[in-house]
């Protein structure tokens, strides 16, 4: 009986609180902040008892290894919820009557907010560690991020393609356990050669692909974008070209390192 009260009082905290209208968009960004520390946190934990060479990094080294830990736990997150929300729910559904470019939900909405919280967080870091945790690249790239994400969560419209851009974030895991086997030592190993097969693929479906079929979407739904507030719908076409653009270019850098890295192993 107490358990079920307990779950009960907790569901009710949760819909009347957390997802309720008026705190969905505060309560879901300090979610994402807490979820930073606590992922930031837990890595440390697990990375000392279970990676032996943790200890000798250097300080940076270990703040950029926990850093990297935040970032899987909200790329988890967030493409497991991007997709569901964008290909699995009704919620964008062509087959629905009524703008794709205003629906939203509460669920969605809090999605949003937890991104926040972790672009702001990451950002954060950034600055106080530049240029050690990333150049300039990474800090337009969060800062569209942070702009184009909490237009969308505050406003509501456009968060389709919000989604769409955020699935994006697949390719995070395969970039920092490249940087982790190579701060390991691990970069001759197979696990080095296969992550960056993987993640070349990755790149190209998550980044190249799915930001063509983004553009051929938005080039089908342009009668519904031009009802858009005006900066909603500059977002809709500036964030996903300059990310693209930004996408092309590593995409480079990443094709160039793995001819690199099969031709030593040749």
């Amino acid at each position: 009986m107490a358990m079920k009260s307990y779950r009960y009082q907790a569901e009710i905290l949760v819909k009347d609180y957390l997802l309720a209208d008026p705190f969905v968009r505060y309560t879901s960004v300090l979610g994402g902040i807490f979820m930073c520390k606590m992922a930031y946190d837990f890595t440390q934990l697990i990375s000392s008892f279970y990676f032996k060479g943790y200890a000798s990094l250097t300080k940076i080294q270990r703040i950029e290894w926990n850093n990297r830990g935040m970032s899987n736990a909200h790329a988890v997150f967030i493409t497991l919820m991007s997709l569901y929300l964008v290909f699995f729910s009704d919620l964008f559904s062509d087959s629905i009557e009524g703008l794709v470019t205003f629906r939203n939900s509460n669920l969605s909405t809090f999605t949003l907010g937890v991104s926040v919280g972790y672009f702001m967080t990451d950002l954060a870091m950034i600055f106080w560690l530049y240029p050690s945790l990333g150049g300039m690249e990474y800090v337009l790239h969060h800062m569209l991020s942070i702009i184009s994400i909490s237009y969308s969560m505050l406003s509501g419209e456009g968060q389709l393609y919000t989604y769409m851009v955020l699935i994006s974030e697949t390719t995070t895991p395969g970039i920092n356990l490249r940087w982790f086997l190579d701060t390991a030592g691990m970069k001759r190993s197979s696990a080095y050669l296969v992550n960056g097969v993987a993640m070349f693929f990755a790149w190209l479906v998550a980044r190249i692909f799915l930001f063509l079929y983004l553009f051929y979407h938005i080039y089908l739904h342009y009668d519904q974008i031009q009802q858009m507030h005006t900066f909603g719908y500059l977002l809709s076409f500036l964030v996903p070209i300059a990310l693209f653009s930004m996408n092309m270019m590593w995409f480079g850098k990443i094709l160039k390192g793995l001819k690199k890295m099969l031709a030593k192993r040749q």
